[in-house]
């Protein structure tokens, strides 16, 4: 009916137009006259006729479907789009101090970037009470390393007032530990599993199928350890791999792919919504050990990089994860974001939990 309505505007303006053109190519009164009802009567009768064939209906639906995914598409390509403020001089401290600063010594503020495509697709950070409001009853499961907890710390900063913060707190800072809370308030579950290798993640998936209970949000992401200790981009590549089949195994695929190894276009729309956490850019020379200043270097790091795309699990390249590129947003912060290269600012963090909440509301918006 939606397309139907739209034919009928275009036919519209159709008849409002053509007339005027034709006037201008100097026709006659009434053969112009003439024209215009044969047309009025031609364009009204194809209106009127259009919802009873349904292939020019599906057509015209289909054409409509297209532009809103395309317009999905694109927003969640600027997702990331953001610049930083973090000024040169450390609040509350003299220039003579500049060489021991402390992170939390910098002030640094971040918005998404004032371009057209952007402006277009109208991110915002979501208020606590906005935040609430999405999220409302969903099972969250955050699994990862110390990089994935940072993100847990920051949702729960923005969704719990500071005192319900500093009760939790020194649960959730437990190293190597699961995390697990409800908030009932908005009826959310939060769960945090300590997965530190992607072989950690492909045995969740793989009790999530066994269960076949799947939370709303997922968000899953791991390397820098299996860097560290393995150091071996290919074995990276192959549990990647893994994981792809683990989620393809239980995640309801439309029929145009037939296998997993068909798959080469963009996913549609599904529940539970995945995001893959990027891991951050490593400054080496912060670094606090030789080992990881050895094998976590920037030839190493971008080999790591190279097999995730690889792996086709990203949503770019036709995979099922919308990435929170955690790499690009700790590098436009900088150095001064960071104590020890590998773990940021909570900013950096924060940023990243915004983009996901933004890729949420791109989602619920396209299901509506």
């Amino acid at each position: 009916m939606v397309g139907a309505v739209q034919f009928g505007v275009l036919a519209a303006c159709v008849v409002l137009f053509v007339p005027m053109i034709l006037a201008g190519w100097h026709l006659s009164r009434n053969k112009m006259l003439f024209f215009s009802g044969a047309l009025f009567i031609t364009l009204a009768v194809g209106v009127h006729l259009t919802p009873y064939f349904p292939s020019i209906t599906n057509l015209l639906s289909s054409l409509s479907s297209t532009v809103v995914l395309d317009n999905r598409s694109s927003c969640l390509s600027f997702l990331h789009e953001i610049i930083w403020d973090v000024k040169v001089e450390p609040i509350n401290k003299g220039l003579d101090e500049m060489p021991n600063f402390n992170t939390s010594d910098y002030e640094k503020s971040w918005s998404w970037a004032k371009s057209i495509p952007v402006n277009a697709c109208g991110f915002q950070k979501l208020g606590r009470s906005d935040a609430c409001d999405l999220l409302n009853g969903s099972w969250i499961v955050v699994a990862g390393d110390s990089q994935a907890r940072l993100v847990v710390v920051s949702l729960l900063n923005l969704v719990l007032d500071p005192v319900e913060m500093e009760s939790v707190s020194g649960d959730l800072f437990k190293r190597h530990s699961d995390y697990n809370t409800v908030i009932d308030e908005i009826g959310v579950k939060l769960d945090f599993i300590w997965a530190p290798y992607v072989t950690n993640l492909t045995d969740f998936l793989v009790e999530l199928k066994h269960n076949r209970h799947y939370p709303d949000v997922l968000v899953m992401g791991s390397g820098l350890w299996h860097m560290l200790h393995v150091t071996d981009s290919s074995d990276y590549g192959v549990s990647l791999g893994s994981v792809k089949q683990s989620l393809l195994s239980f995640i309801p695929v439309s029929s145009e792919y037939d296998t997993v190894e068909s798959v080469s276009g963009s996913f549609p729309v599904r529940s539970p919504h995945m995001f893959w956490l990027g891991m951050p850019m490593l400054i080496n020379s912060m670094l606090n050990t030789e080992e990881k200043r050895e094998k976590m270097n920037f030839v190493i790091q971008d080999s790591y990089d190279q097999k995730l795309h690889e792996s086709k699990l990203l949503r770019q390249s036709g995979g099922p994860m919308v990435l929170l590129d955690v790499k690009s947003l700790s590098r436009n912060c900088g150095s001064r974001c960071t104590m020890d290269g590998m773990h940021y600012d909570p900013a950096v963090y924060e940023a990243a939990i915004h983009v996901m909440l933004n890729a949420l509301l791109i989602e619920s918006q396209q299901r509506l």
